[in-house]
């Protein structure tokens, strides 16, 4: 139904996402677009300098501006845009904005209150959140799960090692350990402190576990064992507490980015530097000096009167989709701007063993990392999105690299035959009930989403010697298929972005269109689509399934649905042309998208994510692959041969 979208039109949508999103490219050549999460980032930030003695009074001005102009109006603030409140991030800000100077007596800190002990107070904040105010005696040492040290000493093949958690998780608790062993507390006047927010007293000093649903159950055991250590921490024996504890600051110093960063990310970051502070480390050291520096500069995000930190940096995952984008949008492989972008991401190839070869032995380096500097952690969600992108330049010299990080995507396969991000068989499920574990997914399981994208890309490459990895990845999306036909997203909100990654990638590993399962698919989007013709789904989904693909149209879900159509060979149905005509009537004069929800997930349920540059590239890419798909040109790639 090609005449019914306006040509005109789509060309001028086309064009005018093109020189928008080109004008947007660094000069270095790469795309990097905010990433936004909520105000725990910001409220953090505060406890941290005022834990290190680093705060700066103008800046924690800014933040406080920034912390107060996202609460809502009931007082809390959410976990993402337009979502409910949430009372760890509330307490957080809360405590934040009282230590750094806002009087209690303002109206927003009494709204604020009042919907804390609405929701329960402290005792119902995650054991992460009581941990930052046990660093100021806001709650007592005693109350935590014990976390000792000695754990880093576990060897990796002993079920329950720190290798056996996911990267993230892995990262931020190693310098917990440390923490949890040294119980810092930085003494504040009495006023500054939020007993107020506890609805009794023992809620500052203890925690009530969950008990497990079983008498003999994995949480059951952890709750017995958290008893035992309990006893051994008051005991003068400890032979290997020196060891451990050398052992993890070793693991923290090691493990530290050229940015400074722990990880590319927020958590680990702000523990290690918390950790070293314990062990003696002072500001002017070199490792803490980079640290908090880096914080303050490559993470920041300030304007003149506000003031926050990103929760991490997004510019491979940013700069290779905006390739593919520009690609279908029409512009050639040997483009300037392109080229610029290609040799950026060569550039940024991971050449040494990190920890996902404690678990993947014999394997070269290779892979790419999501962020400008992670030496440690290469995913494999990035590099095969790096790779199809690469497909589509004509680069000199990319051929090697090309081939080390195809190599490292076969060597990460599971084996449940699905990819995982950033570690391999990740899946010890009896970990995530330990007691600490109450916030974020404790592990890195093969999802569906991942699994899909580089399925894609091994289909796209096509080489025989991939023939049984792709026939293994084929069998684990069609076995995660859920029973009225959408595929959960583990790092996209949620079912929407779930089918707009699989069925493209099953349709290019040769499934047909007409296979009765990829219609079941298409007909759930079908059945979701918004009456303007988007798609749109919120956050709420993680919680309750039973909403999904239900909300607001946005762009970026818009064009999920429109690759899922696309790849499903159905380029004259009437929701194809109802999503088309969506994306190019609601595009602004600058060529832009606009998008306030946020269509990323970090941890789903727990923090979620708004890429910035999601409302542009992604329109892009749907509206050029269906334009050239009705142009009757379905190759789009330079004349490459398979890399093997």
């Amino acid at each position: 139904m090609m005449d019914q979208v306006n040509r005109e039109a789509l060309d001028f949508a086309l064009q005018q996402g093109t020189d928008h999103l080109l004008s947007e490219q660094a000069d270095d050549g790469y795309w990097w677009g905010e990433l936004e999460s909520n105000v725990t980032m910001a409220a953090e930030h505060i406890l941290l300098e005022r834990f290190l003695g680093s705060y700066d009074i103008e800046r924690e001005s800014r933040i406080r501006r920034y912390i107060l102009s996202l609460q809502k109006e009931d007082g809390s603030w959410p976990i993402y845009w337009d979502g409910p409140g949430d009372v760890s991030i509330t307490v957080e800000a809360y405590f934040a904005l009282k230590l750094s100077g806002e009087e209690p007596s303002s109206k927003q800190m009494i709204r604020a209150r009042d919907w804390i002990i609405q929701h329960g107070g402290i005792a119902k904040t995650r054991i992460f959140t009581k941990l930052w105010l046990a660093l100021f005696g806001q709650f007592e040492w005693s109350g935590l799960p014990v976390m000792p040290p000695e754990a880093i000493l576990l060897p990796p093949k002993f079920p329950l090692n720190i290798y056996a958690f996911a990267s993230w998780a892995r990262a931020t608790m190693v310098p917990i350990l440390l923490v949890s062993t040294k119980k810092p507390i930085i003494e504040i006047p009495k006023e500054l402190g939020i007993s107020e927010l506890a609805l009794k007293k023992s809620d500052l000093q203890k925690i009530e576990f969950k008990q497990g649903a079983k008498l003999f159950s994995w949480r059951t055991l952890f709750l017995s064992v958290d008893r035992i250590l309990r006893l051994h921490e008051k005991s003068l024996w400890k032979p290997l507490r020196k060891k451990a504890i050398k052992a993890c600051e070793e693991w923290i110093i090691k493990h530290q980015e050229k940015d400074g960063s722990w990880g590319g990310i927020q958590p680990p970051w702000v523990y290690s530097l918390i950790a070293l502070k314990c062990l003696g480390y002072k500001l002017d050291h070199p490792v803490m000096a980079k640290g908090l520096d880096g914080l303050l500069t490559s993470f920041a995000l300030e304007t003149k009167d506000t003031f926050t930190v990103q929760p991490c940096l997004s510019p491979v995952w940013d700069t290779a989709l905006a390739i593919t984008g520009l690609r279908e949008a029409g512009v050639p492989a040997n483009d300037p701007a392109l080229e610029r972008a290609g040799k950026w991401l060569l550039s940024t190839e991971i050449t040494s063993l990190g920890d996902w070869a404690i678990t993947t032995r014999g394997i070269e380096p290779g892979g790419f990392p999501f962020e400008f500097a992670n030496e440690q952690y290469p995913d494999t969600d990035d590099t095969a999105e790096v790779l199809i992108a690469l497909r589509l330049l004509d680069l000199p010299n990319k051929d090697a690299p090309f081939l080390r990080a195809k190599r490292w995507l076969r060597a990460m396969q599971s084996n449940n035959k699905g990819w995982g991000a950033f570690d391999r068989d990740n899946t010890r499920n009896f970990v995530s009930e330990i007691p600490f574990c109450d916030f974020g997914a404790a592990l890195d399981p093969p999802t569906e989403d991942v699994t899909a994208h580089v399925l894609e890309f091994l289909a796209l490459e096509n080489s025989p010697i991939d023939k049984e990895i792709i026939e293994g990845a084929i069998d684990f999306l069609w076995e995660t298929q859920e029973e009225d036909g959408a595929w959960w997203g583990r790092w996209g909100v949620n079912y929407i972005y779930g089918i707009g990654a699989v069925v493209p990638a099953l349709i290019a590993s040769g499934i047909s269109p007409d296979d009765t399962r990829i219609k079941k698919a298409i007909s759930w989007l079908e059945n979701f689509q918004n009456p303007d013709g988007g798609w749109g789904e919120t956050s709420i989904t993680y919680d309750d399934p039973s909403k999904r693909g239900l909300g607001k149209s946005t762009a970026s879900q818009t064009a999920w649905g429109i690759l899922a159509i696309l790849a499903a060979d159905d380029i004259n149905s009437t929701a194809l042309t109802k999503a088309v005509n969506y994306l190019i009537h609601t595009q602004s004069e600058d060529g832009q998208w606009e998008e306030e929800a946020f269509t990323g997930t970090g941890f789903p349920q727990d923090f979620m994510l708004k890429y910035h540059m999601y409302r542009n590239y992604w329109p892009l890419w749907a509206l050029g692959r269906y334009r050239r798909l009705h142009n009757n040109n379905p190759i789009h790639l330079p004349n490459v041969s398979p890399l093997n």
